[in-house]
């Protein structure tokens, strides 16, 4: 029997609740004012709860040979779920987290520790500013998932962004990000058009029930300046238990439309999510 008991605590963007898992051993739930954030298993780091975070690791599968290790700078940390993930399927990896919330991070390092020698480095630091201090070249993969509350934050849209993200990839290297919306679109186009202007290389990933328009939810971005083996992503993303689409080249032509490039000067937050949107269970 799990025996761990809740754990509460004031964080600085909101309220926190680790809440143990009751059919394992030493998994947890992370929420954030009621809104699911991680799920961390201590005694295998490589079970990803969340649909949107199995996403992540196909791409952080897929961005070199198996087992290689990688240099991976993380934008939001959350309780460090695929940090953790990179470190035990690619041992040897050099990883940077930063997460703008000191107290959510307090709280994971009590309660979540992270192993002896993991390489995984912990920032309390904004985002935008950690990435435009970073050197030229100095990421294999790069990956974004980071909410303010539930949405992404406007200074993480921009084509000024995007372009400071390219700087710090080595070539060949791999950028992706979980974003959030619903039909129309206007948010997730606005990336596609960004990202576009950027790099030369997009995909994306998403259950068909959000890109028919049917549901609000997440997609994840990928953006490199190589080719992306968008048939490898596909075929990994349809054998989840919720199966996933990866769209590409025309169809993702079509999907953005006539959308434009987000510059610094007009970018907005993603969209408020609809109530219940991210609920637990």
């Amino acid at each position: 029997m799990n025996e761990q008991i809740p754990v509460v605590r004031e964080v600085d963007q909101g309220l926190a609740r680790l809440m143990p898992d009751v059919d394992t051993e030493r998994g947890w739930l992370l929420t954030v004012d009621g809104a699911p954030q991680s799920y961390v298993d201590l005694d295998d780091p490589a079970h990803l709860e969340f649909e949107y975070t199995q996403r992540l690791a196909h791409v952080v599968d897929h961005a070199a040979e198996e087992g290689a290790a990688l240099d991976v700078l993380h934008l939001g940390g959350g309780a460090l779920t695929l940090p953790r993930y990179v470190a035990v399927t690619r041992p040897g990896s050099r990883q940077d987290v930063v997460e703008f919330d000191r107290g959510l991070l307090a709280l994971v390092a009590e309660h979540l520790p992270l192993p002896g020698g993991s390489g995984i480095a912990v920032h309390g630091a904004d985002a935008r500013a950690w990435l435009e201090a970073a050197p030229d070249a100095s990421a294999d993969l790069l990956v974004a998932d980071v909410f303010g509350g539930s949405r992404v934050p406007a200074h993480l849209t921009s084509v000024e962004y995007a372009r400071q993200a390219r700087r710090v990839l080595r070539p060949g290297g791999t950028y992706a990000a979980n974003l959030a919306d619903g039909a129309p679109f206007g948010f997730l186009r606005s990336q596609l058009a960004t990202f576009a202007a950027v790099f030369p290389e997009l995909a994306l990933i998403a259950e068909p029930a959000v890109l028919r328009g049917r549901r609000f939810g997440n997609a994840v971005l990928v953006a490199s300046d190589r080719p992306v083996d968008t048939a490898r992503l596909a075929r990994r993303a349809a054998a989840d238990a919720f199966p996933a689409r990866v769209e590409w080249g025309e169809s993702l032509a079509r999907l953005t439309g006539d959308a434009r490039p987000v510059l610094d000067a007009d970018a907005v937050p993603s969209p408020v999510p609809p109530e219940g949107a991210f609920g637990i269970g």
